[in-house]
């Protein structure tokens, strides 16, 4: 029987992303209601690194299972790193994702081209159940866009633009996102520490 890894989030697109981009490792992968429990706990730290530690390990003592939990966001240069980690709560509460993604924008409306630089970040943590939290960082760059463009993905993502690709993120298929999101570069270390640590998930 495989070991298993409990994943930190009640997102069903951050969920599907997760599975896709651990396919591989030798684990059972499970969402908190899987296990019995609230995917939802309070973020109440400073940082990308606190929030996904707080998360991760409040899940693994829970649930006596070895658990993953993310924190991302937008970093917008010209906002000076906002919305940063508050980027789920941008606008205040009751938003929608478009809503944040117009909010932004119209913040942005005299921001000239050269200057929307911006990045997603994500960071990864992995945390046993006796304590033990290891954490991973990923980063993609880009820009943000003057319009909503693309219906794929969720949050930030009809904003953000990759002029490499001359796409925004949401206009890229699922498999192209996976090959060069800030989570997939995160994911990817994550999974060299569960391939090399936890090959049984303890």
């Amino acid at each position: 029987m495989p070991g298993k890894l409990v994943l930190a989030t009640g997102n069903p697109g951050k969920l599907k992303e997760l599975r896709e981009l651990l396919k591989g490792v030798s684990l059972e992968l499970l969402s908190p209601d899987q296990v019995g429990l609230s995917p939802y706990i309070a973020e109440t730290g400073s940082t990308y690194h606190e929030n996904a530690a707080i998360k991760a390990l409040n899940l693994a003592e829970k649930s006596g299972i070895l658990s993953l939990a993310d924190d991302s966001g937008l970093e917008v240069d010209a906002l000076d790193g906002m919305p940063g980690i508050l980027s789920a709560r941008f606008g205040g509460p009751g938003l929608s994702d478009e809503q944040r993604c117009l909010l932004l924008i119209n913040k942005m409306q005299h921001v000239p081209h050269e200057k929307r630089r911006a990045q997603f970040k994500c960071v990864m943590a992995l945390a046993t159940p006796e304590g033990k939290i290891e954490t991973c960082e990923g980063c993609c760059q880009g820009i943000i866009y003057s319009r909503l463009s693309g219906k794929n993905h969720f949050g930030y993502d009809p904003i953000f633009f990759i002029p490499e690709l001359n796409k925004t993120m949401a206009e890229l298929t699922f498999d192209e996102k996976n090959t060069i999101s800030h989570r997939r570069r995160a994911a990817d270390k994550i999974k060299d520490l569960l391939q090399s640590r936890y090959p049984g998930g303890k």
